[in-house]
């Protein structure tokens, strides 16, 4: 047994676990129920930064991504508004398009072949009191499959899919 070599593992197959084995141990910081807990359940106002997506040279994207963001939190908080409460302000500091979104079955149905992988999203939420201060702060990743063919990967949709549903688990997050 000892013999037989190891396959080597490809870079992607590499990088993807070492992410993984990261995103595990941050998952359990940022999922802890005391963080959910500390966050105010009323807020006065929404909004979304998107200063970092810009940054990265995303542009319009990043404003297509910031608006479907800011209209689910809308449509998701919209029993938890009071204009005595902070305000909720989440920063978006990146988003992630596989570039196989159908795990490659798109150009080949029968037996193998693509990448695959998921879209994914990061940022922070955070309550920001009057005076600016940060009063709570939510880190978050969200990934989703893409549910498109990989002959027509409709980027923005996906864009706007993932800002859905990022927002989606921020609401079962914190409640």
């Amino acid at each position: 047994m000892r013999d037989q070599a190891m396959l080597p593992l490809s870079r992607r197959s590499f990088l993807t676990n070492l992410a993984c084995t990261g995103l595990a141990g941050a998952g359990l910081l940022a999922h802890a129920p005391a963080r959910a807990q500390a966050f105010p359940q009323y807020f006065s106002s929404f909004s979304v930064d998107v200063s970092p997506l810009k940054a990265k040279g995303l542009g319009s994207f990043a404003d297509l991504v910031g608006q479907a963001a800011l209209d689910q939190l809308h449509r998701s908080f919209a029993d938890r508004v009071d204009p005595r409460g902070p305000r909720f302000v989440l920063v978006i500091t990146g988003i992630f398009l596989t570039s196989s979104p159908d795990n490659g079955r798109g150009w080949r149905r029968h037996g193998g072949g693509g990448g695959g992988g998921s879209d994914g999203m990061d940022g922070e939420a955070l309550a920001v009191g009057s005076r600016g201060q940060i009063l709570a702060r939510h880190p978050q990743h969200a990934a989703r499959d893409p549910d498109t063919s990989i002959l027509n990967p409709d980027e923005q949709g996906r864009a706007v899919a993932m800002a859905q549903h990022y927002v989606w688990w921020l609401r079962r997050r914190l409640g």
